[in-house]
């Protein structure tokens, strides 16, 4: 008898270097994650990872934590700002140049409804904003007003900076006291019979990318349709939260920060929003490659929402750390009804499914056509806690 012949190998590991040579060549091999997913479950893990050298996974970021950055060149006479509003929103003011600073939040008690967010979406618009200033004179600087209109042209440096852009997984807000909670992530009717889930579980970029391993400082990303980039750790950013045996977090863990120029957003994926109760927040699509550079990365890439969980926190306690009643999978919560306490949970997103999937593939295609850089960070998110509670 002839000895059987052994099967293909899998590779089990790839480099960069590989990869950015396949993408220069035009045969880099790119799917977005559930595309990937499918695969997996039609031709099984080792020959989808064969298949596969990039996963592009996709959140929508629903958020006030953040804050839009604008550079207003100098007039003639100078002036030295004290006070400023643009387009009816009062801006922060650094430094003794025109350096603004409009907060993306706010607005809660603003019968209009206007904040940062609101601004970003009328200058992306193209429309022209009323801009006074105040002036705080000195030798050099005499002018004491300043009136007139600004369109996004008008500022020499323009840009987005979200403090929570990415995050690892989120969570399923609930409300167990009587009658409506507004809250960050929307309307909440209880006791326990309505719950919005931050995250959308298999395929978003933490869970398919689990600790954010390949993001960090210098990380391109796809930030409203724009190229932009990671700044380093987000706010709440806490790496070392539980974990399941599969490296997935079961909570809100690593966060990244992220900055975009407003010239690289499109429009028509930036939405102002508001929030009754909490007030104005901004909804934008964020996306990341995940490279599989090992069968595990593939592995781990694969994971479905019948795999992957995030906590149930009740919001009606008005604490810092609100009392979990339980997890459940995201295959639950995108059924739309979910069992909490012997309730049942009506569930829904508190973010854009569909604003998310046409992101994985705008970034799919950007990838293939090489308009999109492949690379890694070029410093790591810490290992270290951003997520420090302040008790004096």
């Amino acid at each position: 008898m002839s000895a059987r012949r052994p099967g293909p190998q899998v590779s089990e590991q790839r480099s960069l270097q590989q990869l950015q040579q396949k993408q220069s060549a035009g045969d880099l091999q790119v799917r977005t994650a559930a595309a990937f997913r499918d695969l997996v479950q039609i031709q099984g893990l080792d020959a989808a990872y064969q298949q596969t050298d990039v996963v592009a996974a996709a959140d929508t970021v629903l958020s006030d934590q953040g804050c839009v950055l604008l550079t207003l060149g100098p007039c003639d006479p100078p002036i030295r700002f004290k006070e400023v509003q643009l387009g009816g929103v009062a801006a922060q003011v650094a430094g003794s140049g025109g350096e603004l600073v409009l907060p993306l939040g706010g607005a809660l008690g603003d019968p209009a409804r206007r904040s940062g967010a609101q601004v970003l979406a009328e200058l992306l618009a193209g429309q022209p904003l009323p801009l006074q200033g105040l002036g705080e004179p000195t030798a050099l600087q005499p002018r004491q007003e300043l009136s007139g209109e600004a369109r996004l042209g008008d500022f020499g440096v323009a840009r987005l900076l979200l403090h929570r852009a990415i995050c690892e997984n989120g969570i399923v807000a609930v409300n167990s006291a009587d009658g409506l909670l507004r809250s960050s992530y929307g309307p909440l009717l209880g006791p326990l019979v309505s719950g919005l889930y931050s995250c959308a579980g298999a395929g978003s970029i933490g869970l398919t990318m689990p600790e954010l391993s390949q993001l960090g400082a210098g990380s391109p990303v796809l930030v409203g349709g724009g190229v932009g980039w990671v700044l380093g750790a987000g706010s709440g950013h806490h790496p070392g939260a539980r974990r399941q045996a599969s490296g997935h977090a079961c909570v809100p863990a690593a966060c990244a920060a992220v900055m975009v120029d407003l010239q690289q957003l499109r429009p028509e994926v930036v939405r102002a929003c508001y929030l009754e109760g909490h007030g104005a927040a901004l909804l934008l699509p964020v996306a990341a490659p995940v490279l599989l550079l090992s069968r595990a990365a593939a592995e781990q890439a694969a994971a479905g929402n019948d795999a992957l969980q995030a906590p149930v926190l009740d919001l009606a306690v008005p604490r810092r750390v609100k009392p979990q009643l339980g997890s459940l999978s995201y295959a639950q919560l995108h059924s739309g009804v979910a069992r909490v306490q012997e309730r049942t949970l009506r569930c829904a997103p508190a973010h854009s499914p569909r604003l998310a999937e046409a992101a994985a593939e705008q970034l799919r295609t950007a990838l293939l056509e090489n308009r999109f850089p492949l690379q890694l960070p070029l410093h790591p998110l810490p290992s270290t806690p951003a997520l420090r509670p302040f008790d004096p």
